[in-house]
């Protein structure tokens, strides 16, 4: 799992954040836009994979959630499991991010705990996001039809999700800068900016965190439908 979450990291933030502020082609304040997208990424992509393959495989190719369902427990709390393994996962992901992308960038990087109670709430619902997402990812997508749904769904949430620029930034773009909020990863990785790299302009904290609440809840509740719909089908 750590060799998985850290060689994309690395390399992302040693050209970004190393070899292209090092040549000038980018200013060295871009590292603190950097580091926050580069873990939110890494932690979404670990949690929602780390819930929807196995899931995937378990109904529609092991068939080894059958035996799971005759466990003594409500099936949703099967769904559940799937969902805290998946945000353990994501945090994990998340926290090795953190020091190994400001090795690989080097010096410059000001970014600071100035709330870590604040950061801390950020981070699982983050990694709540990436499990819900994976929860419902894991139960309502076909196996052939994977890499459709990581080209079409996954690559432009992540494109759009102002991971490697602020939401600020889309100023000159105000009909897309209104468009990507409806995408839940413009709050989780502004939300993560805004409690590590405060000085960057973002979406305030307490709206990112409050509208994070809101989808996580919003996908937990579709992902145990449609879980349960699966286990009794």
């Amino acid at each position: 799992m750590l060799l998985q979450n850290l060689l994309q990291p690395l390399l992302l933030t040693f050209v970004f954040g190393r070899i292209l502020i090092s040549s000038g082609m980018l200013r060295e304040t871009y590292k603190n836009i950097l580091l926050p997208g580069t873990m939110c990424v890494c932690m979404i992509m670990s949690g929602v994979w780390g819930v929807a393959m196995p899931l995937i495989a378990e109904f529609q190719v092991t068939r080894e959630i059958e035996d799971r369902l005759l466990a003594p427990i409500a099936i949703g709390w099967l769904a559940m499991e799937k969902v805290v393994a998946g945000m353990i996962q994501a945090l994990v992901a998340g926290l090795v991010v953190i020091p190994s992308a400001w090795l690989a960038m080097g010096s410059g990087v000001e970014i600071g705990l100035r709330h870590p109670l604040q950061f801390g709430g950020v981070c699982i619902l983050v990694a709540a996001l990436a499990g819900g997402g994976g929860l419902v990812l894991g139960c309502s997508i076909d196996r052939m039809h994977v890499s459709l749904v990581f080209t079409l769904v996954v690559a432009p949430l992540i494109t759009f999700g102002c991971a490697y620029y602020p939401w600020a930034s889309l100023h000159a773009f105000p009909g897309l800068q209104h468009a990507v909020l409806i995408n839940p990863l413009v709050y989780a990785n502004e939300g993560l900016r805004g409690t590590l790299a405060p000085q960057v302009l973002h979406i305030h904290t307490t709206v990112a965190m409050a509208a994070l609440a809101a989808i996580d809840l919003s996908l937990l509740a579709i992902g145990l439908k449609r879980f349960y719909a699966k286990a009794i089908g």
